[in-house]
């Protein structure tokens, strides 16, 4: 039986918008502005972006982020991407606009299954509305941010990656250039022991390292058992990764906290890498080709739409 430790969804994901968009055209190159007390930080063609937009957008994100970081690791995350954030804003902006002058529209019932989507992460619509609350944020902000992506994700299909193509020729020079590193990966197979209570784990994984069995143990802990396999390809939450990176055979980890059990992890074997045949790698070349071309391909785009646009950015 495998077992699945499954990441909380992200709340938002790929958050690309902006906060409050403004409809005001600014042919002079002047701009009013949306709120007295609101300083202008960024004027995108007829749009302005405010310092209020940028607050929102850092929240935003950090609201995102706090399904992968926590704490201290969470700030420095964040200040790490503060540099970039006015640039992501301006980004949005210009493709935004682009959807809106091609007339992109979203279905309602779209916006209406995303936000049931991301409810069904929390316990209840009150811990939902809690978190939002924290975040200076209400269920009307997350509609209007999934409205504007599914616009922007609409004229990126359109103007990108609807135009991408890789052929097959491509897949096979890339499979002779790079035959060595295209692998099967080194899979682990691991036992996962599961508890409610880290001292209990803690207590557990002493007893297995002093060689006791799991067998004799089971009937005294209210443990769950799985095994299960994982690759070194894999994405692994960072918790189960750093339990089971410094394994050897049958050693035992720490107890880990992944979402709300604690996890002791045994390692039972290791399969080495195997080389894949062309067949086997073709899928994973196309994606990684496909991908490579898509970011070539939307960093051309949005530096022809920068180019036609009037931006200036006021921020010292």
């Amino acid at each position: 039986m495998k077992t699945k430790i499954k990441p909380k969804f992200l709340l938002v994901l790929f958050i690309l918008t902006a906060y409050y968009m403004l409809n005001t055209c600014f042919p002079s190159g002047r701009a009013h502005l949306a709120w007295a007390e609101d300083k202008i930080i960024a004027i995108v063609n007829q749009d302005v972006i405010t310092q209020k937009d940028l607050a929102d957008f850092l929240n935003f994100t950090r609201l995102q982020l706090t399904q992968e970081y926590k704490g201290k690791e969470l700030e420095e995350k964040i200040q790490s991407m503060k540099v970039a954030l006015l640039t992501r804003l301006i980004e949005d902006r210009l493709i935004l606009q682009e959807a809106k002058k091609n007339n992109f529209a979203v279905d309602e019932v779209k916006i209406r299954t995303r936000i049931n989507e991301v409810k069904k992460e929390y316990a209840s619509d009150l811990q939902f509305q809690a978190e939002l609350m924290s975040q200076g944020l209400t269920q009307g902000d997350i509609e209007k941010k999934i409205r504007e992506q599914f616009m922007m994700f609409g004229i990126i299909e359109q103007k990108v990656r609807g135009k991408i193509t890789v052929k097959p020729d491509e897949v096979t020079e890339f499979y002779q250039k790079h035959r060595k590193d295209l692998n099967t990966g080194e899979r682990r197979n691991l036992e996962a022991i599961s508890l409610e209570n880290y001292d209990l784990a803690r207590t557990l994984a002493y007893e297995l390292r002093a060689g006791k069995k799991l067998e004799d143990l089971a009937s005294r802990y209210p443990l769950i058992v799985n095994n299960f396999t994982v690759n070194s390809q894999d994405g692994l939450k960072k918790e189960m990764a750093e339990a089971i990176s410094k394994l050897g055979i049958n050693e035992v980890s720490d107890p880990a906290k992944i979402e709300d059990k604690y996890y002791i992890f045994r390692l039972i074997g290791i399969t080495t890498p195997e080389e894949l045949t062309l067949t086997q790698a073709q899928g994973r070349i196309h994606a990684l080709l496909f991908e490579r071309k898509m970011q070539e391909g939307l960093t051309r785009w949005l530096d022809e739409l920068k180019k036609n646009s009037y931006i200036k950015i006021m921020q010292d």
